[in-house]
């Protein structure tokens, strides 16, 4: 048994790093979602900043967008030209998806100072992109509404888990730990 411990001690490294991390982060996540339902940033701030913003970029793309809060449930109602065409949830706020990246790069963290610009500048990266796939979805919803399923469960999941996995791909072949032990 001790032998396997050692033969696949980075295996095991990696795993009780990454779970550690990300329950660390997540109970953080579920802490922030229990405190932060205000008034004013409904349901909460981050979720709220992922509405104004896909509203704002709709509205520079010539579309008229509001956001309402949902009567029924925590999360904001999108309505393109007077069609209500989606709501957004917590889970369109890319905070899960960033909190999986983390842990992940923190599991297979390099330098302190690579491993935070690395950190930051990906999570930045994976906001933007999830606030694009959110406007571009939108727009999509509005136009074709009869794609909505392959829209929203297929494509821009793929999308967006892809590029989590492609900065993972670099991170271990370009900045981890790990490349430099080979």
């Amino acid at each position: 048994m001790k032998e396997l411990f050692i033969k696949y001690k980075l295996v095991v490294r990696f795993i009780i790093k990454f779970l550690l991390v990300y329950g660390i982060l997540s109970l953080m996540y579920r802490g922030y979602l229990e405190y932060s339902n205000t008034s004013t940033y409904y349901p909460d701030y981050m979720t709220n900043l992922v509405g104004r913003q896909c509203r704002d970029l709709l509205e520079s793309a010539d579309y008229r967008a509001f956001i309402i809060p949902h009567p029924d449930e925590p999360s904001l109602k999108l309505i393109i030209n007077e069609k209500y065409v989606a709501r957004i949830i917590e889970g369109c706020n890319s905070l899960s998806v960033i909190i999986l990246f983390v842990s992940f790069i923190i599991a297979f963290s390099g330098k302190f100072k690579t491993t935070f610009f690395y950190i930051l500048s990906g999570s930045v990266l994976i906001y933007v992109a999830n606030l694009i796939r959110v406007v571009i979805l939108a727009a999509g919803l509005y136009h074709y509404p009869w794609r909505k399923d392959i829209l929203h469960t297929v494509i821009f999941p793929a999308i967006i888990y892809g590029m989590v996995f492609l900065l993972w791909v670099l991170w271990i072949n370009r900045f981890s730990r790990l490349k430099k032990q080979e």
